[in-house]
């Protein structure tokens, strides 16, 4: 087992992002089976309230192809994005500049990169 990642502080998971055909259906599934309330809708974005973190529905592609989940998100306290930035360097991974995006405590900075397996990942700071 490796020793804790000195250079990320995870707070935990901010949000996930699905894939949905049926956008409809999906938002009744979240908030009228699963309890979910709907935050708020930036376009074609719709962020769902789930405790502490975020559901987040945004319209499928036609193509079927494309998997369900789109990216998942954790969060980190007090980032130091340089510091993040070298650190993942180090192993040979990219990952975008920092913007501010939306999340489970409010808009934020965060990056985006991939794991080996092509998943993207999003780290987001605090508001």
């Amino acid at each position: 087992m490796s020793e804790p990642n000195e250079q990320i502080d995870y707070i935990g998971l901010d949000h996930v992002v699905l894939r949905c055909h049926d956008l409809a259906a999906m938002l009744q599934f979240y908030t009228e089976v699963m309890g979910c309330t709907l935050e708020r809708v930036n376009g074609q974005l719709h962020h769902l309230r789930a405790g502490a973190s975020l559901i987040d529905l945004i319209p499928a592609s036609t193509d079927t192809l494309t998997p369900n989940m789109d990216h998942f998100c954790l969060g980190v306290r007090a980032p130091d994005w340089e510091q993040i930035d070298n650190h993942l360097t180090r192993y040979g991974i990219k990952a975008t500049q920092p913007a501010s995006r939306y999340g489970a405590d409010g808009l934020g900075l965060s990056i985006y990169l991939q794991d080996p397996e092509g998943n993207q990942l999003e780290l987001k700071g605090p508001p």
